[in-house]
């Protein structure tokens, strides 16, 4: 079996990599030629890695039509929140149009491929009270550009799905954080912080935005897991949540870092951190996927917390 993994260089590329080497799956990977390459580096000989931009159809036909993978993992995206806000032209067009050309090969070679969208919670947007934990019927209320274009990839998703047959499966994965994490994910960025103090690499004052908003945290070892039943087990045309089915605030998040760490700090509002505006709580049911595959989560969230903060002390060693 043969796998396709778009933006393989990623935080979640790369474990998902991890996941299907492991599963003795052929794995293949898409990247470009300003991609970082450090976290595939362990195992980049055991992979094959293809240059491609997948904004241009040509480049993506070209890879469809040598690789003709069984599966596919679409994992490349403008993932970060606030930059959507900044740019967020460029978060649809490299969201939506990459996605499009992917389902346009598929359909031009006549390809049987599996397809994984991973989609997000933060399509939900404003989510009422009474409406929590999320299920995959919720209304849909996106808050931020980048929540607009993953209900374009989901719909999309579903739409290539019902007019053309395309296999796909739809994942809207709620927050999920570990190893690798990038360092403008809250998480990281507070695990980060953390363990420069440690080193005495910055003053003991953790900078933050909003401690208030709730989220489910899930680890990403156990998500690339789910990505993979979705596509052996999950059936096409679906949604499904992708959750613990737990929720934390990001104060409560910050507080369980801090007690990993010896170190006294200060904790300061930085008004940059703040969002033009913030979904006040995303909670998952998951209760669909876990269902239609048998997947639960595995890794404590105490447990992804130390290895967040261990990742960092060695990457700063």
């Amino acid at each position: 079996m043969k796998a396709l993994i778009t933006g393989i260089s990623g935080f979640v590329g790369s474990h998902m990599a991890e996941f299907l080497l492991a599963e003795g799956v052929e794995v293949v990977g898409t990247i470009r030629q300003r991609s970082r390459m450090d976290h595939i580096a362990h195992i980049q000989k055991d992979i094959h890695l293809v240059e491609c931009e997948l904004r241009d159809p040509l480049s993506v036909e070209q890879l469809m039509e040598k690789e003709r993978p069984d599966y596919v993992f679409h994992l490349a995206a403008q993932s970060f929140v606030p930059t959507s806000w900044n740019s967020p032209i460029d978060t649809i067009h490299n969201n939506v149009v990459g996605q499009i050309h992917l389902f346009e090969a598929i359909r031009r070679f006549n390809l049987p491929t599996k397809v994984q969208i991973a989609c997000s919670s933060e399509e939900y947007g404003e989510v009422h009270p009474h409406e929590v934990p999320i299920r995959e019927e919720n209304p849909i209320r996106p808050l931020s550009p980048y929540a607009v274009s993953k209900v374009a990839q989901d719909y999309l998703g579903y739409q290539y799905y019902r007019s053309y047959g395309i296999p796909v499966v739809r994942t809207r994965t709620f927050n999920h954080t570990g190893p690798r994490r990038g360092e403008n994910f809250v998480t990281s960025n507070f695990a980060k912080q953390i363990a420069e103090i440690e080193k005495g690499l910055r003053p003991p004052v953790i900078h933050v935005g909003n401690l208030e908003a709730k989220r489910d945290f899930t680890d990403v070892r156990d998500v690339v897991r789910a990505y993979w039943l979705a596509l052996e087990k999950g059936t096409p045309g679906e949604c499904y949540n992708i959750a613990s089915g737990s929720c934390v605030t990001i104060d409560e998040m910050l507080q369980l870092l801090l007690s990993l760490s010896s170190v006294q700090v200060t904790v300061e509002q930085d008004p940059a951190r703040m969002r033009p505006s913030d979904v006040e709580i995303l909670l998952g049911d998951a209760s669909k996927f876990m269902a239609h595959t048998g997947w639960k989560p595995e890794v404590p969230f105490e447990q992804t917390m130390q290895d967040l903060l261990d990742y960092w002390r060695a990457k700063l060693a």
